[in-house]
């Protein structure tokens, strides 16, 4: 195997072996190109808090958006063993979907041209498919929330007459996708800015919401599901609303770039930022979740759920309290552009990788920016015909996080694991084998809810 454009960086015997597996006849020649650049590239994107930030923007947003409505519907005990298990299912995953790219002996390659270069090129292509259609459709859900989220906050808050939802839809994902096209690093400053207020006004509604927590009722609820099947069907959603896959890969190729590509050293950065990545997302998310669960009750949960809406619009419209009224829609607001940003990323990388695969003649003819530009159109015009059309977003995150986030996080990985030298120490651990168990689980609920409906 020739591997002149694919070059060691450490001398020990198994990164050797391990680096001999990385066949470079699997990657097309402008999967090559973007290595070169990706190694080549500009300094580190984003710095540590940085990351840690970008990564809880990506997915604190459908955490707090739709968890609740799915979560509280199911009854105390349900909710109280799910928060339990959420940590170390958040951190050991991510964690252990990084090393596809932080422990990787060969600097560059984002998560997709890893695989592609372990395994070959169908399976490359198939990974990639699975991981479009695990970011790219999560983009579409935000781009609906948007427009709902407006839409009740001009009709409920504002007064104001019923807009269009072609004005809404493409003025909402245009601003955004825009703002995405003029690069990464204002796409991390900007979600930076937006993260800190958002994590004090999420604090403050899960405090202002203490005084109306009814226990008792909540307690008292009798779900028409036993404890366990409940905590079944919560895991799907779950699982999607902590997810935040999508930045991973672009997050390990830039502290590849600041460890320049030792693989310990990236390793120990990448496992501190999701530490505390994971522990923010599950202490704000699920204080917010039990908050609106103990105010709101099974019924209110029920009611958001049938107007299709986020579950802090619905607070928003009833309750009389002006500070609801304004705090609830702006919070919705800001965690729908952190996790579109996020998930855009992916969405970038993953749509990029299926047009050198699909075109490579096509990729490999034209720019990198170029490509960013087709891939950010095509996004912008489906996210706002989707966005018109208003499909249910609770089912299309049962379907997403159910079926493909729970393969791609908690299943690919493991079997990676398994196959190649380069992760082969990971393959056995405990936390590994628990990822892998879990996801299994998750995966089977999702596809017995689609098949009995």
């Amino acid at each position: 195997m020739t591997n002149a454009q694919l070059p060691e960086q450490h001398s020990d015997e198994h990164l050797k072996l391990s680096r001999q597996e990385f066949d470079r006849e699997n990657l097309s020649d402008a999967d090559i190109e973007q290595i070169k650049e990706q190694r080549e590239g500009d300094e580190p994107d984003g710095s540590f808090m940085r990351w840690v930030i970008t990564l809880f923007g990506t997915g604190v947003g459908a955490g707090i958006l739709f968890l609740p409505i799915n979560a509280g519907s199911f009854g105390f005990s349900p909710l109280v063993i799910a928060t339990l298990l959420i940590g170390p299912m958040v951190f050991f995953s991510h964690r252990t979907y990084a090393r596809i790219v932080s422990a990787s002996p060969v600097k560059g390659l984002d998560v997709l041209q890893v695989i592609t270069a372990l395994t070959g090129r169908k399976r490359g292509f198939a990974s990639a498919l699975v991981y479009w259609l695990g970011i790219y459709p999560t983009v579409l859900i935000y781009a609906i929330s948007i427009t709902n989220t407006l839409d009740s906050f001009i009709v409920n808050q504002l007064g104001g007459p019923e807009v269009s939802r072609w004005v809404l839809a493409t003025a909402s994902a245009g601003l955004m996708t825009g703002a995405y096209a003029f690069g990464k690093k204002l796409t991390l400053w900007l979600a930076n800015a937006l993260v800190y207020p958002l994590i004090i006004a999420l604090a403050a509604v899960s405090f202002y919401l203490i005084p109306s927590w009814d226990f008792a009722s909540f307690r008292a609820y009798e779900s028409s599901y036993s404890v366990w099947q409940g905590l079944l069907l919560i895991l799907p959603v779950l699982v999607f609303s902590f997810s935040h896959m999508a930045a991973l890969s672009q997050f390990a190729l830039d502290v590849q770039k600041k460890t320049d590509g030792d693989v310990a050293a990236t390793e120990r950065e990448v496992s501190k930022v999701e530490m505390i990545t994971a522990a923010m997302l599950v202490t704000f998310t699920m204080f917010f979740v039990w908050s609106c669960a103990l105010s709101l009750g099974a019924d209110g949960m029920d009611a958001a759920r049938e107007q299709n809406v986020p579950v802090l619009s619905y607070l928003a419209n009833q309750t009389d309290a002006p500070f609801m009224a304004w705090i609830s829609p702006i919070i919705a607001i800001a965690a729908i552009i952190t996790s579109y940003f996020g998930h855009l990323l992916g969405t970038e990388e993953g749509t990029a990788y299926l047009l050198r695969s699909v075109a490579p003649n096509f990729a490999a003819r034209v720019s990198t920016s170029t490509l960013r530009l087709t891939v950010n159109i095509f996004v912008f015009v489906t996210a706002v015909i989707v966005a018109v059309l208003n499909p249910s977003i609770l089912d299309m995150i049962s379907v997403v996080g159910g079926v493909f986030v729970a393969f791609l996080v908690y299943i690919m990985p493991v079997l990676l694991f398994n196959k190649a030298t380069a992760f082969k120490h990971y393959a056995c651990r405990p936390d590994t084998i628990f990822v892998f168990v879990v996801g299994l689980v998750i995966m089977g609920v999702a596809v017995r809810n689609i098949i009995v409906g």
